[in-house]
């Protein structure tokens, strides 16, 4: 039986271009996984196989692989930093155990890196920081490492010290030993040399040392009680105790190189291995029944346990779809029927295999604690639990966020119809952020996701990958409605023309609910005058109608429903009648209601030259952003700002002209905030136009 304590499962995550897959690369090349390191900028870094991952030089999608550091297996995911695929990050850490948050040394914390920590913190991950690109111009790891207390409001436990900087960086000095590592090239990784401290240094290493050991203590009071008397506690001692504050998110220990330059990395493998939680150690998963109601009872990672895995990604290559899938519980064996909780279906397992980046390696089976790709499951999908069909239980799922904006799409010949189909259909499996709708009014095909980047590479995906020509129309932003009134009302629906007649009434409120809480429903109905088997009919029938609002037919958000009274016929009444009589009165009552039409606000982090900060600002004021702050950093500003999506298109091209292509944005979906009334005049419009041109 395999040793699940020597088994770390782990996840690397920043921000674009803060060195993840490079880190990775070095990763690879020094547990002996890959002989030579492919380059980011190349386009030949072993996970980002994807053609458009190579030509843009960023990751697009999570890739799984395995390494062996000091019989250690590591299974290791590379997540994109874009903020369009945060799904990716999301989905990711939702079956890590640990994770390495790279950020750049001149860059320190920035936007996608707060998203993704605080991903990783819902997701309760133990992480240590790894501070790269130190040889950077404009480096500094002590400000980093404030930045990451003070914007992340996290704790690091810095390891190691920087030996120079920018240029003149050559190595680092570990704390706990103190000794130095001097790597005298950039070439090889392996060769480096081990002295002691550098006298310039030795100051500050004992100052640093002096908060490592004082913080690490804190984790056993023995410790700490003969480390006051002044007794010094062994290396051992004290990085047994900064695991445990690790596994338990006390503190994040810190380390800092350039993966680029092949400097740094080993300590970070140490790392993993001595301080991130093995499978057995990090908080069990709470265990559902098939109606999704918590058992009370806890997954335990345990290969003789009844089987528990979670599908966490489907991708789709040559082979079929692969299934990746992370097992909590119980083994599985190629030929394997397994219970999908979720359709209530069994699945053969086709196929076992491990994944290196693209390529695959053919198992026999698995167990807890692996994660590992799947063939030949035909009705599995993200997020769902596989379980054994003798013992039936489900995990927690997962929840995606909406989309944001839409395309219209169409193929540029009729005969490419059928194949976008087939297409969109796998694209949505593998992506549970991309959706595909049909435009109602026009009959178009819309495509949804998290921003312009996530849909332009899904559209060259379709081009490429399936070889799907197609047109592209304007984006189109997804907006809401909702109410600002509180309105009570009566209906009555009545058909009683001979034979079975259909009669139902229902007095009711409806009233604005607190933000984010979408739909509430209330009955106050006392003494039977609507029977309480209707009300489930009456519920369904008002949330149905919410998918389509009154004023320009975009979903209804933040809205209650409180049923208070009403009137039945002993013989006439039915679900349908009061179903009928429900759709009658959101048509009826949500007009009085004051309804009001939402728009997406985005949160907007824009790096700018310090030159060019006036511009920025005066240009995302037109944009009719609210600028939140101004933090100057050593290299530029970062200005934070909401603004609304409607305006936001484009943005990129048009930030790139006025700082001569030096500046940076990221933006991600905030909130939905209430239109302007010039605004929502004109999609009014525009929607009562598309439905008289049907």
């Amino acid at each position: 039986m395999t040793d699940l304590s020597k088994y770390r499962n782990i996840g690397i995550f920043a921000h674009v271009d803060a060195g993840k897959t490079t880190t990775t690369e070095r990763i690879l090349k020094l547990t002996g996984k890959i002989h030579r390191t492919g380059e980011v900028h190349d386009g030949e870094a072993t996970t980002d196989f994807m053609e458009q991952e190579q030509e843009r030089g960023i990751t697009i999608q999570s890739a799984a692989t395995s390494c062996v550091w000091h019989e250690h297996r590591l299974n290791i995911i590379d997540t994109p930093g874009h903020v369009d695929f945060t799904i990716e990050v999301y989905r990711s850490l939702k079956v890590l155990d640990g994770g390495i948050g790279v950020f750049c040394g001149s860059g320190g914390v920035e936007p996608q890196s707060e998203t993704n920590w605080r991903y990783a913190n819902d997701s309760e991950v133990a992480r240590i920081i790894f501070v790269n690109k130190l040889d950077r111009i404009g480096a500094d790891f002590y400000r980093v490492v404030e930045q990451i207390k003070d914007v992340l409001a996290a704790n690091p436990i810095v390891m190691v010290l920087p030996i120079g900087i920018e240029d003149d960086f050559k190595g680092v000095v570990d704390l706990l030993t103190r000794k130095s590592y001097i790597w005298p090239t950039s070439d090889d990784p392996e060769v480096f040399t081990v002295g002691d401290v550098p006298e310039d240094m030795q100051e500050v290493v004992e100052e640093w040392r002096e908060k490592l050991i004082e913080m690490a203590i804190e984790q056993d009071d023995d410790l700490l009680e003969q480390y006051l008397e002044g007794e010094e506690p062994s290396v051992d001692a004290i990085k047994k105790c900064v695991r445990a504050g690790t596994i338990k998110l006390d503190f994040f220990p810190t380390y800092c190189g350039a993966a680029f330059k092949n400097k740094g990395i080993q300590n970070i493998l140490n790392a993993v291995v001595d301080y991130l939680p093995n499978p057995t150690e990090v908080k069990p998963q709470p265990e559902m029944d098939l109606e999704g109601n918590h058992t009370g009872q806890v997954v335990t990672v345990d290969p003789d346990k009844p089987l528990r895995a979670l599908a966490f990604k489907i991708m789709d290559d040559r082979y079929g779809a692969l299934t990746f899938t992370r097992i909590y519980a119980g083994r599985i064996k190629k030929g394997d029927n397994v219970l999908n909780t979720f359709t209530g279906k069994t699945e053969r397992i086709g196929r076992i295999v491990e994944m290196h980046a693209n390529s695959r390696e053919e198992l026999d089976s698995a167990q807890a604690g692996d994660i590992i790709a799947l063939l030949g499951m035909k009705n599995t999908r993200t997020g769902h639990t596989l379980a054994d069909t003798n013992h039936p239980a489900t995990l927690e799922p997962m929840v995606f966020p909406e989309p944001v904006i839409s395309i219209a799409i169409s193929p540029k010949d009729k005969a490419g119809n059928e194949k976008m189909g087939i297409a969109l259909n796998k694209m949505v499996q593998e992506d549970p952020s991309f959706h595909v709708a049909t435009d109602e009014d026009s009959g178009e095909t819309l495509i949804k996701g998290m921003g312009e980047l996530h849909l332009d590479i899904k559209v060259d995906i379709l081009r490429r990958t399936h070889d799907v020509d197609v047109e592209m129309g304007k984006p189109q932003v997804a907006y809401r409605e909702t109410i600002t009134q509180t309105i009570e009302d009566t209906y009555t629906h009545k058909k009683q023309s001979g034979g079975s007649g259909q009669y139902g009434k229902i007095e009711y409120r409806i009233e604005p609910a607190e933000k984010n809480t979408g739909y509430e429903f209330e009955s106050k109905v006392t003494g039977g005058n609507v029977p309480r088997e209707y009300w489930s009919a009456i519920e369904k029938a008002f949330r149905g109608c919410m998918s389509e609002g009154t004023l320009a037919g975009y979903p209804l958000l933040d809205v209650k429903f409180t049923l208070l009274d009403g009137a039945f016929h002993a013989v006439d009444s039915s679900a349908l009648a009061f179903e009928i009589a429900t759709r009658a009165a959101y048509r009826q009552s949500i007009p009085k209601a004051g309804p009001q039409l939402l728009e997406p606000i985005m949160k907007v982090d824009v790096f700018t030259p310090d030159d060019n900060v006036g511009d920025v600002i005066g240009d995302l004021n037109r944009r009719r952003g609210m600028i939140k702050s101004q933090d100057a950093g050593p290299t530029g500003v970062r200005v934070k700002a909401d603004a609304p999506l409607a305006d936001m298109f484009g943005y990129i091209s048009h930030l790139r002209t006025l700082t001569s292509g030096r500046g940076q944005y990221t933006m991600e979906f905030s909130h939905y905030a209430p239109c302007p009334q010039n605004v929502a005049e004109t999609v009014i419009k525009e929607a009562q136009e598309r439905k008289a041109n049907k």
